[in-house]
């Protein structure tokens, strides 16, 4: 299978037999896979036939030492960022603290704080913005196509050790994968913790997305030690991966910092809440947690579990706070307003049945009765509305209810979103439109449900990373009204 130019018109998938991945293949579309030869000019930094040698790299920050397992040289853990505690909590990231000697980069280090789910693992750490690098075993090659994955999970949930980039690394590239803060945590908007111009601190809410651009500043500067090319980055995300993509696709300060980008179910949100919204929230979150006074020392003061207590369970969302987004997604795009690189960007064919999976688990089970009403309660539409949406997707066309919800979800948050991006795009850059539809891909999150998941929500990703367990979704998704 290949990506299909967005101009052709045609919608394309991969067969349940495909022996690769339609993200990999796609990205095969953007990304150069030659390698150029050499050694490197710095000793530290050499690939060679001493294996010890070839696993110590110098960062400017400091030397780490990796680990080589099968085909794949590991470097897990490293800062990119300083801890984002104390007065630094709500706050832009600044960089890492300098290390002296050789740092062992061998383990994983804490992910962000987020609540025990389905799709996540519990932590409570705020130290966590740190990558892992993965790349070719000892090789002498310089100067590969390098790529950066930007996990799902609604913003909320989700850790860059679910996943193992092994097959990718396998050709030619090397693979960085990022934390960055979720939750309140990470996109909690407050006027008092940091403003508009008047009040410094900077630019309100939007802290993850800022933890991203340092990441990706962190591989300009550091990659090249790796045997990457930071020339040559394509940055790319699944779920709130792929809508985190498409944030830095328009935010100025990604300018520059990476050269393609390759968006994975990520279209589900294109129209970001203002910033006068978002601080609404902001304030009743902090009402909420007992900080109604002294509000930005108080919640800086505040334990993590008490944020993770009362935050909002459905995830979060960027807000157009006019510094990290000057604008939302959907005006930038077809404005051709944003970062001008080569784009991918799909979606799969059954995207909405992990939904209606996790709903029926939750007690809401869609049957022929309740067909419409979980048709507006899903899209935010009036019955009158989704009498009419009943009667363009009549259960008589699905094998179930559950199937025929899955359908109306798929297109409405999905599908027509990513061809309304695809379009706008296509306007200004070379844009490759894609549909996973193995209708037979592996489900990793949730048990059997009593209908087929099909190419279901997230079911690309084990095509593309090695691992039995992936952290990609909150327990809801964010949903915009159609």
């Amino acid at each position: 299978m290949r990506a299909i130019p967005i101009g052709q018109r045609i919608r394309t998938g991969l067969a349940a037999g495909a022996a690769t991945t339609a993200v990999l293949i796609a990205a095969a579309a953007c990304t150069s896979a030659t390698a150029t030869p050499g050694a490197s000019k710095s000793a530290s930094t050499s690939a060679s036939t001493n294996p010890d040698t070839a696993l110590v790299v110098a960062t400017a920050d400091g030397t780490v030492r990796g680990q080589a397992v099968a085909a794949t040289d590991e470097f897990l853990g490293i800062p990119y960022a300083a801890p984002p505690v104390g007065a630094l909590r709500w706050q832009p990231p600044r960089l890492p603290a300098p290390w002296q000697g050789i740092r062992a980069a061998t383990s994983y280090a804490p992910h962000c704080p987020q609540p025990s789910s389905t799709f996540g693992q519990a932590s409570t750490s705020e130290d966590c913005l740190y990558l892992n690098v993965f790349a070719p075993a000892t090789s002498k090659a310089r100067n590969l196509p390098v790529m950066v994955w930007v996990h799902g999970g609604s913003l909320r949930t989700g850790e860059s050790n679910d996943y193992n980039p092994a097959e990718l690394v396998r050709h030619g590239v090397v693979v960085v994968t990022i934390n960055y803060r979720l939750g309140a945590l990470g996109f909690l908007a407050d006027a008092a913790l940091a403003g508009r111009p008047g009040r410094p601190g900077g630019p309100s809410g939007n802290y993850g997305l800022m933890d991203q651009q340092a990441a990706l500043r962190w591989v300009q500067r550091n990659i090249g030690g790796f045997g990457g090319d930071p020339g040559d980055v394509t940055l790319f995300g699944e779920s709130a991966g792929g809508l985190s993509t498409l944030a830095q696709l328009v935010s100025p300060g990604a300018r520059g910092l990476f050269q393609r980008a390759i968006v994975e179910s990520g279209t589900y949100e294109l129209t970001q809440q203002p910033l006068a919204a978002a601080e609404a929230a902001g304030q009743a979150f902090a009402a909420k947690a007992g900080c109604a006074k002294n509000t930005a020392a108080c919640l800086r003061g505040l334990p993590v579990s008490t944020i993770l207590a009362n935050e909002d369970p459905v995830g979060y969302t960027p807000d157009v706070d006019g510094a990290v987004l000057t604008q939302s997604i959907r005006t930038a795009l077809a404005r051709g307003q944003f970062n001008r690189v080569p784009v991918v960007i799909g979606t799969n064919h059954d995207e909405y049945r992990l939904f209606v999976a996790v709903f029926q688990f939750l007690g809401q089970r869609v049957t022929a009765a309740n067909y419409q009403s979980m048709i507006a309660s899903t899209l935010g539409v009036s019955a009158a509305i989704a009498g009419k949406i009943a009667a363009q997707y009549p259960l008589s066309r699905y094998p179930s209810p559950p199937v025929a919800l899955g359908a109306v979800g798929t297109d409405a948050i999905f599908a027509c979103h990513a061809l309304t991006a695809d379009e706008s795009l296509a306007r200004y850059v070379p844009t490759y439109a894609y549909e996973f539809n193995d209708e037979n891909a592996p489900e990793l999150f949730l048990p059997p449900v009593g209908f087929p998941y099909g190419a279901a929500h997230a079911s690309e990703l084990p095509y593309l990373f090695s691992q039995t367990a992936i952290s990609v979704i909150g327990t809801h998704e964010r949903h915009p009204e159609v």
